[in-house]
């Protein structure tokens, strides 16, 4: 048994410290939120994000931050991106040296450009950081229904740990060095997802959602490797995998956002009405910063981002994208 601290309740730390609980570890769950820990002690259940997913009385829940990280094995930190900075920020003081801390948010830091584990790490720099993600809707891992993600860290022997820890009969964790990748294709997807949701929404079919997805995972490659990741990583399960599942489930608020503005909302009344963090209006900027200082072209996203934020209407943007410059799909095949 490990002890172990999720820090954020939202839908995915909260059916995160349900799965680490059920296999066999004392979980303590924190929330800077002093209502829904009230509401997560009393009603045992997120009523809100994660409806019908109880959590067992012996659970602690609290928002006393110094005594969640204190003598913890693991912390779990599961903050929407736009809060890492402040939240590591504010744990910092209390996290004790070669603390293992692994991320499972998404997003890239749009001021910065820095991937949430740099932020982490900058933020906390004592602490051991590594990454987990993947197809991996907290609706359902909260249900208990079979869930495969990958774990990426510096060191083998710190991902294997990390995998031992979450693995069960219904959530299979792979490995992996490639934090870079890991995590750059779990920002980006959320911005293909949001172009996907509005094609939905214009009600344009499954063609053109499959062609979203097929040439988004080829940007998100693009740009990656031109990073520095593995070309392999975006064709696993936090790549491909991630992508396909926030571009097609009910369950994917940045589809949903994309869906919503399909149908005539502004970015600002979509998010009011999916009612949670749409991480894919926070990374589209960033991905664009990212696309200029690496010179790498990113048409999909750079669409979104004037769909977003500069007013662009839906249809002129899938037009843009359709009538670009005839290219060849794949430039390393020969011809005879």
């Amino acid at each position: 048994m490990a002890r172990i601290s999720v820090i954020g309740a939202g839908s995915w730390g909260t059916a995160l410290a349900l799965l680490l609980h059920n296999n066999g570890h004392d979980v303590i769950l924190w929330s800077v939120i002093q209502e829904e820990v009230d509401m997560l002690r009393t009603k045992r259940q997120h009523e809100n994000k994660l409806p019908g997913v109880f959590l067992p009385d012996e659970m602690e829940i609290t928002t006393d931050l110094e005594y969640s990280l204190t003598g913890r094995d693991l912390i779990v930190l599961a903050v929407p991106s736009p809060f890492t900075r402040s939240t590591a920020h504010s744990m910092t003081h209390y996290v004790k040296d070669g603390q293992l801390i692994v991320n499972v948010a998404k997003g890239v830091e749009e001021k910065t450009l820095m991937t949430l584990s740099e932020i982490i790490e900058e933020e906390i720099p004592q602490a051991d950081v590594a990454v987990m993600s993947g197809p991996s809707h907290a609706e359902e891992v909260g249900r208990g229904l079979p869930t495969t993600v990958v774990v990426g860290a510096k060191k083998k022997e710190t991902a294997e740990y990390i995998q031992n820890l979450f693995m069960s009969p219904v959530f299979r964790v792979y490995t992996s060095s490639d934090i870079l990748g890991i995590e750059l294709g779990a920002a980006l997807k959320n911005v293909i997802a949001l172009a996907a949701g509005t094609a939905d929404g214009l009600g344009f079919g499954d063609n053109l959602k499959a062609a979203l997805i097929t040439r988004g995972i080829a940007e998100i490659t693009r740009l990656g490797i031109k990073m520095g990741a593995s070309a392999e990583t975006f064709y696993g399960l936090s790549g491909i995998g991630d992508l396909i599942v926030t571009c097609e489930s009910v369950h994917s608020r940045n589809r949903k956002a994309g869906y919503l503005i399909g149908q005539g909302k502004t970015m600002e009344e979509a998010m009011d009405e999916v009612k949670m963090i749409v991480e894919g209006v926070y990374s589209a900027k960033a991905a664009i910063g990212l696309a200029k200082k690496y010179e790498v072209e990113l048409p999909i996203i750079e669409q979104v981002n004037k769909v977003l934020f500069e007013k662009k209407d839906p249809r002129t943007a899938v037009e843009d994208l359709m009538l670009r410059d005839k290219k060849i799909e794949h430039g390393n095949q020969p011809w005879e």
